[in-house]
């Protein structure tokens, strides 16, 4: 087995009371005081996660917007300075090799953020893909630690710490440098909640000065359940209608089939990645769809539980976990697109059947 390894903070999270779990190969804070009070501090005043397992890879060069143009099934020609873009990153055959964050620097200089199981699997397939253009790739995922700040309270939380900046005209998808505690830091209004909020990207030697000074900020707040676990991440990010890979996108869930054809920009001028597929996909229509659900009942049917209709299984589930806001089981599935309007479609937990109502997120 892989080493299971630390982020840079996480003696300041063991003294916050945080308890961790390994996940995607980091030893990771999953809660410190309950899931579902951590969730509803979030989604009513401000909560702190530590996402620094997340991957950081740097694109430099000339031919940066072509290269990323044609790696990536977004576009990328007007992408400004101190603007970002989310993108999957797809396989020839439409699968999805990640969803990441694109954010530009420079004039040449460009971020990628991706998902921490797949940090070695993208960077080689980026460096696959780099045949033919002028651009370096480097990846510093270790040289970073990433906090998210998120929730409705998060502009008034962290404008103290940034005096030097009105936090309110950075606009959602942009990023500036500011500095907090002497620490010039990389500010992004991005996040994975489903609220306004902020994601820090900080120089890993310098995170314990950011953090303490962000933990200086919360006593003065008197905030409870202010430090959140990857627990309440998941369920915030069902509410949202949010995609993890490896459930709502995969290496065989295309983007069109998980209902993220907004991604794709099928009439860019540049060839991509994948361009052929999933112009046949859209044009064809899936057979399958990925959707959202709620139950009618607080058990939570958990990934490959069968979806029914009668006795034919149309589906099965993707994510499952219960919303503290609509206080009952929801998640995603993946089932067959004639059947997305039917108001019959069950799961069977223990042999009960239970409702599945399918909803446009957020989820409420």
């Amino acid at each position: 087995m892989s080493e299971i390894r630390d982020i840079p903070l996480k003696s300041f999270h063991e003294s916050k009371g945080a308890r961790f779990v390994p996940f995607a190969g980091w030893n990771m804070p999953v809660q410190y005081t309950s899931i579902i009070q951590e969730h509803l501090a979030v989604r009513k005043s401000v909560g702190l996660f530590d996402v620094s397992h997340m991957g950081e890879i740097i694109l430099t060069g000339a031919q940066c917007e072509d290269y990323l143009n044609h790696l990536l099934t977004n576009d990328f020609s007007a992408l400004e300075i101190g603007a970002s873009k989310y993108s999957m990153m797809c396989y020839p055959d439409g699968g999805v090799v990640d969803d990441l964050i694109v954010y530009r620097l420079g004039q040449k200089r460009y971020l990628i953020c991706v998902n921490a199981s797949n940090i070695d699997k993208d960077f080689a397939w980026m460096l696959e893909q780099r045949s033919g253009f002028d651009v370096s790739l480097a990846d510093e995922s270790d040289q970073y630690a990433l906090l998210a700040l998120q929730g409705p309270r998060s502009q008034e939380f962290l404008q103290p710490l940034v005096a030097d900046f009105d936090l309110s005209s950075l606009g959602r998808f942009h990023h500036m440098s500011v500095t907090i505690a002497g620490v010039e830091l990389l500010l992004s209004a991005t996040g994975y909640t489903g609220e306004d909020g902020y994601e820090l990207y900080i120089d890993a030697k310098e995170a314990v000065t950011v953090a303490e000074a962000i933990a200086q900020r919360a006593e003065t707040m008197d905030l409870s359940d202010f430090y959140c676990g990857l627990g309440c991440r998941d369920s915030l990010r069902l509410e949202a209608g949010y995609p993890l890979y490896g459930h709502e996108i995969s290496d065989s869930i295309d983007p069109i089939t998980a209902g993220l054809g907004w991604t794709v920009k099928l009439k860019k001028p540049n060839d991509f990645v994948a361009k052929d597929a999933l112009q046949t996909i859209k044009s064809a229509k899936p057979q399958k769809r990925v959707k959202f659900y709620k139950l009618n009942d607080r058990r939570i049917a958990r990934q490959g539980e069968a979806v029914w209709l009668g006795e034919a299984q149309v589906g099965e589930v993707l994510s499952g976990t219960f919303s503290p806001i609509a206080g009952v089981a929801i998640g995603s599935l993946m089932i067959n697109s004639d059947c997305v309007e039917s108001t019959e479609i069950e799961v069977r937990l223990r042999g009960k059947p239970f409702k599945v109502e399918i909803v446009k997120p957020p989820i409420k």
